[in-house]
């Protein structure tokens, strides 16, 4: 009876597997159509707008949270830092099975455990529960962070990319300054829970347009085996250097402790990289970041979202230190995101377009540079930090397109989910970063008046300014046999599969 039943239970699972993880091709009417590029991208840009007002969002709702549940603010910051968590120990890998499996196979799927997950947390029962369903949206949001910038680069044309890229950091810039605005309005009239909810309808339109519009993935790199102990280093390195410097920034944790977090970060850090140099299957290749354009191009795109996410910290504290409403003090943060986007999507029309790309990042740090200087110094009142911020969201967003644009175009399209995982794990960890070492100087910052804290804050966003223009000047030397050895990855023994 086993020996009848097996084969057909067997043709039946294989059946279920291949429909699961069959990628369907757009329509032709779609696909044929000139602006099908353009449809893509504008698909992919709803992940980027619901992963950044997802991440804006939710610090409206800690002071609902706590009343509801009667939990401290340290116990409610773990709705955010459970997610973060998760969302950077996986981008990579999601990336590497995804160039294998399909990039907009785990896109859709992506959305479909996010907006899930979304659904649970709106109905979680208690706050544990609440943490619970944030790590299944944190994973669902991996699916879709990972590929984001992978659809981008195999969807445009090669002169459009930079522009394309542009959109969808607008997108995300987008979310994150309707963040504040939205999540208040939906906290005081409808409850935290549909800070939450708002994810469901958005989801499942963005659903629907992915099956339709993303193109199915033309270039795979099949993998002989998944790296589950790079993937629990890389997780415990992640994990111990934000708890550590959340620590650090003043939670109830001994010094010790916080020693100990760092320490394991580190050593964690280098058998990740050990490993990856050894195991036959690495979650990732360090042969691409031997390339200089990747490395620096990756230190850049961290840089360049610490200093986008510190003044998310520091702004609201230096206006309200002053007697400011934090009304006052959201307006005057959303020039910061405003800047952004309007340099994002408008920037190819105003520089010069005998400007390279590496020019661009340049031009973009330096301006960065500039306005941080400037802040340095000036009043930090709202008729200075308006226009500040939106001189600074202007630079960033010159400079975030030109950057990304710079990584991919240096990674074999092949390694396109890998190299879409690097950079937004990159952002991710700068966006950690930007919240943690803010944080951590206002805390540490010794000082008489209440702005001392804010101003070392300011200080060390610029030093990080500076050290974006060092990467980019990097990041613009290599040299093409580096870029040659980086496009045959392929041909060394199965390394990758």
């Amino acid at each position: 009876m086993t020996g009848r039943t097996a084969p057909p239970l067997a043709a039946r699972r294989n059946k279920l597997s291949a429909i699961l993880l069959h990628e369907r091709a757009r329509p032709e009417r779609i696909s044929s159509r000139p602006s099908a590029w353009w449809l893509a991208v504008v698909t992919v840009c709803f992940g980027a707008f619901m992963g950044q007002l997802d991440a804006s969002i939710v610090t409206l709702a800690y002071g609902s949270l706590g009343q509801e549940f009667r939990a401290s603010l340290a116990a409610v910051e773990w709705v955010s830092l459970a997610y973060l968590l998760v969302l950077v120990a996986l981008l990579v890998p999601v990336g590497r099975l995804s160039d294998a499996y399909g990039r907009k196979l785990f896109y859709l799927y992506g959305f479909v455990v996010f907006t899930a997950g979304s659904a649970a947390c709106g109905l979680a029962p208690s706050l544990g529960a609440l943490v619970a369903f944030r790590v299944v949206q944190a994973v669902g949001a991996a699916m879709m962070q990972a590929n984001s910038v992978a659809l981008v680069a195999t969807s445009a044309p090669r002169e459009k990319l930079r522009s394309a890229l542009g959109v969808q950091a607008a997108a995300q810039a987008l979310g994150l300054a309707l963040g504040p605005t939205v999540g208040g309005a939906l906290v005081a009239m409808l409850g935290w829970r549909w800070v939450f909810g708002i994810n469901v309808p958005v989801g499942l339109i963005a659903l629907v347009a992915g099956h339709y519009l993303l193109p199915r993935t033309r270039s795979r790199q099949p993998v002989a085996g998944f790296d589950w102990p790079g993937l629990t280093l890389l997780a415990v390195a992640t994990t111990s250097g934000l708890l550590g410097l959340s620590a650090a920034s003043g939670l109830p944790v001994p010094g010790w402790a916080v020693a100990v977090l760092f320490a394991v970060a580190a050593g964690s850090g280098w058998g990740f990289v050990r490993r990856q140099g050894r195991t036959a299957a690495p979650l990732l290749d360090l042969t691409l970041l031997r390339v200089r354009a990747v490395s620096a191009g990756l230190a850049g795109a961290l840089s360049g979202y610490l200093v986008l996410f510190g003044p998310l910290v520091l702004v609201p504290t230096a206006m309200t230190a002053t007697g400011s409403s934090e009304l006052a003090a959201g307006l005057v943060l959303t020039a910061l995101p405003a800047g952004f986007a309007v340099a994002a999507t408008g920037a190819d029309r105003v520089v010069p377009r005998s400007l390279t790309g590496s020019g661009r990042c340049l031009f973009g740090a330096a301006v960065c540079v500039g306005a941080l200087a400037v802040l340095l110094v000036a009043p930090l009142s709202a008729g200075w930090l308006a226009p500040l911020l939106g001189l600074l969201g202007l630079g960033l967003g010159t400079f975030t397109p030109a950057n990304n644009a710079m990584i991919m175009g240096a990674i074999p399209a092949g390694y396109s989910g890998t190299g879409g995982g690097l950079v937004n794990m990159a952002r991710g960890l700068g966006t950690a970063l930007g919240v943690a070492l803010v944080a951590l100087a206002l805390h540490l910052a010794p000082g008489k008046g209440p702005l001392d804290g804010p101003r070392t804050a300011v200080a060390v966003l610029l030093a990080v300014a500076v050290l974006t223009v060092l990467a980019t000047v990097l990041g613009t030397r290599h040299d093409r046999p580096e870029v040659a050895r980086c496009g045959s990855l392929t041909e060394r023994n199965g390394r990758l599969g």
